[in-house]
């Protein structure tokens, strides 16, 4: 599972990671030490042949729901189960993004407190998770359309599962264009 991450990074290793550049006025996105469910997160989805970075609400929203607030219980999906829940069919035949990240988080529960854990790639730097994109918008047409996104999560590799039992899809630099 993933419930919080981070990303500290600048403009150009962010460029160089993933071959897009971000937003204009998207510097705070690039510096966050503990972003949570529901908030504003950076992604990377191919449009065409153009690779662009994008502000999303991370909680997906389905095109189909009467109300946003499904989004804040759609974080994280199962990789092997998405393709068939109605709340992700579209988004993962459809819309598939990366979601960078230097980091995330696991809590293990100790003696009554929970003990936080930092998890990061051993050589520092960009990973991406990868990640599902859905634009929604308000029944009768009334607002703004909505882009959000969840992130796919997997069994925990071996160093990861005394903390969980679930851990983000990181993505191999050759994989992102897929």
């Amino acid at each position: 599972m993933c419930g919080r991450f981070n990303l500290r990074t600048n403009p150009a290793a962010f460029v160089a990671a993933f071959d897009a550049a971000p937003p204009a006025g998207s510097g705070q996105l690039l510096l966050r030490y503990n972003i949570a469910p529901t908030q504003t997160i950076l992604a990377v989805r191919q449009t065409g042949s153009v690779r662009e970075a994008v502000p999303l609400r991370w909680g997906l929203i389905p095109s189909w729901s009467k109300d946003a607030k499904i989004g804040a219980r759609l974080i994280n999906a199962r990789a092997d189960t998405a393709p068939d829940k109605p709340s992700f069919r579209s988004a993962f035949k459809r819309r598939r993004c990366l979601v960078p990240a230097s980091g995330f988080y696991e809590w293990q529960g100790q003696a009554g407190a929970k003990q936080p854990y930092h998890i990061f790639p051993s050589r520092g730097g960009l990973m991406a998770f990868a990640g599902l994109w859905e634009r929604w918008q308000p029944p009768g047409g009334d607002g703004d359309a909505v882009e959000s996104c969840t992130i796919l999560t997997t069994e925990a590799n071996e160093t990861l599962r005394d903390l969980h039992d679930r851990m983000p899809v990181i993505l191999a630099p050759t994989d992102y264009r897929a």
